[in-house]
């Protein structure tokens, strides 16, 4: 009798066990393209067992791949186009659901859920659940619009603003609206929100806006009619950078402006005067002042070039008569009869060989033309002598 009850008590308290940890799931669940979607999958903790892994895996077009494995040393992404993707709570005990980011078409599939608890007399309990994933690209719903704290009627001067909002596949855009008179629509801007920092008289309207996605056609809002009651509100000078207010923008033409008087060492005049007090101010870049040494030299280089250029052209205009000379001697010796040789040749052998002998007349048989050298003329022999001494200085 004693036996059968502690069996008994041990099956119930086995039974119990494996019945508080027991995975929950659900067998489907439908996912946006583009969008988030948590795979569910829980326990109650259980005094006397540890978690000792967790898996989930994923079984598509007949294969069966390991997402993610926890264990002692933490999480592991094990399939790469899931990497940055999914992740699992850590600080929430007994929550091991699958959350998965940006879904994509190829993510559908059976998503299986996997725990293994460890006993205190090391034994090992193993519990798994299945749930089938489908994303689907969802169209865009009919968007809502949204006032803000105030609702649709606010005074003149406070913040208000208008959210559109809708679902569907993300990316999600939107178009506000205002209408006008005569059916036609202004468009607005292109935030899911329209807020107003100082909403005036002239700001009460009929809005509305219109959602889209890539998945469907775009969905307009019911209008709605916002008013904006009270007088006008001035506008207060916006914030410039570094919290400082800046002034209103005063109109352009003859409108006289105010100059300010409160320049130091200076006093204003008109444009046609000079500044008449104050030291003088240098605009532009600063110019270079060359040491007196370096003008000195520059001077004197200058002074020895001029001095040097002189005296060649000096030189210049001397040597030019002598070289006249010389071609106009050539020109008058070539119109003499006798060769200019003959004459030259002659006077040279005569002068060298009967140099006391007088230089009135001599007699030498010319070889060329067997003419005989006669008296010279004096120009002739001045001429000859000029030639002479130029062939001297050229031979020095």
């Amino acid at each position: 009798m004693g036996a059968a009850v502690w069996t008994a008590v041990l099956v119930t308290a086995f039974v119990s066990c494996h019945a508080l940890l027991d995975l929950s799931g659900v067998h489907q669940i439908n996912g946006t393209w583009m969008g988030s979607a948590t795979i569910p999958c829980t326990y109650q903790p259980s005094e006397g067992f540890t978690q000792q892994t967790l898996s989930w895996s994923v079984e598509r077009d007949y294969s069966t791949s390991t997402i993610l494995r926890r264990d002692d040393s933490g999480d592991h992404i094990l399939l790469s186009r899931f990497r940055d993707r999914v992740s699992v709570p850590k600080h929430s005990p007994g929550n091991v659901s699958l959350l998965i980011e940006n879904l994509e078409i190829p993510d559908s599939g059976h998503y299986t859920c996997q725990v293994v608890w460890r006993s205190k007399n090391n034994s090992l309990i193993t519990k798994e659940v299945t749930t089938t994933v489908k994303v689907v690209k969802v169209a865009v719903t009919k968007p809502v619009v949204v006032a803000g704290e105030r609702g649709l009627t606010v005074p003149a001067g406070a913040r208000t603003s208008l959210s559109c909002v809708a679902s569907g596949s993300p990316p999600i855009s939107y178009r506000w609206f205002r209408s006008s008179p005569g059916g036609k629509a202004r468009l607005l801007g292109h935030q899911a929100e329209l807020a107003w920092d100082s909403a005036q008289p002239s700001d009460s309207g009929t809005y509305y806006c219109e959602a889209q996605s890539r998945a469907g056609a775009a969905q307009r809002s019911d209008a709605v009619r916002l008013t904006v009651t009270g007088s006008p509100v001035p506008q207060q000078p916006s914030p410039g950078p570094g919290g400082h207010s800046r002034a209103p923008l005063t109109p352009q033409g003859n409108v006289p402006q105010s100059v300010p008087t409160d320049l130091p060492a200076a006093t204003l005049v008109s444009g046609r005067d000079a500044i008449s007090k104050g030291p003088p101010v240098v605009t532009g870049a600063p110019r270079a002042v060359l040491p007196v040494s370096v003008l000195a030299a520059v001077l004197a280089g200058a002074a020895i070039g001029a001095l040097v250029a002189a005296l060649r052209r000096r030189r210049r205009d001397k040597a030019e008569p002598l070289y006249e000379v010389a071609f106009h001697s050539t020109a008058d010796v070539t119109g003499l009869e006798a060769d200019v040789e003959a004459p030259v040749k002659c006077l040279h052998k005569e002068t060298n060989s009967k140099t006391e002998t007088s230089n009135d007349t001599f007699n030498m048989k010319d070889s060329v033309h067997g003419s005989m050298c006669t008296r010279k003329d004096p120009e002739y022999e001045n001429l000859v002598s000029a030639m002479e001494s130029e062939y001297e200085i050229e031979r020095i």
